[in-house]
């Protein structure tokens, strides 16, 4: 199979750490997984509390991943593995510069059913302040049939 789409039930867990502290973030959402050749795509929809809504665009290469995220937040972020990437986050409140260092991307799939696990280690700097590393988490697998 070159390409299909299939509903997924995706986790996505990001932890940042700041001086010893950790913030974790934890969200479970619906949402569509393309394939096509080499790449993965993720797209689904967060709803904050004040009603407002991100599309996230999710691509997964072999080497390099991408979130794009529009609506009540404007971000493309790239990651490499090793590299240094910059973008700019646009919110309510203004824009922030971010630069992001991947340390490390590993992203497994199931060969058998629509499911994989991909996990991000990196570094973030916003408008030159100190960095904070951060771990991004992602499990998605396809919606069983009811």
């Amino acid at each position: 199979m070159d390409s299909f789409q299939k509903r997924v039930n995706i986790k996505l867990l990001t932890v940042i750490e700041d001086n010893g502290q950790k913030e974790y973030n934890n969200q479970i959402q619906s949402g569509d997984y393309f394939r096509k050749k080499d790449l993965d795509v993720l797209i689904f929809e967060e709803k904050l509390d004040d009603g407002s809504v991100i599309k996230n665009l999710i691509t997964i290469q072999k080497e390099k991943v991408n979130i794009n995220r529009s609506g009540a937040v404007i971000m493309n972020q790239k990651f490499k593995a090793d590299q240094r990437t910059e973008n700019i986050y646009h919110h309510a409140h203004g824009k922030i510069h971010m630069e992001t260092f991947t340390e490390t991307i590993a992203y497994r799939v199931a060969s058998d059913s629509v499911e994989g696990h991909l996990t991000i280690n990196y570094n973030v700097q916003l408008n030159g302040q100190d960095k904070r590393k951060h771990k991004l988490e992602l499990i998605y697998k396809e919606e069983e049939n009811q």
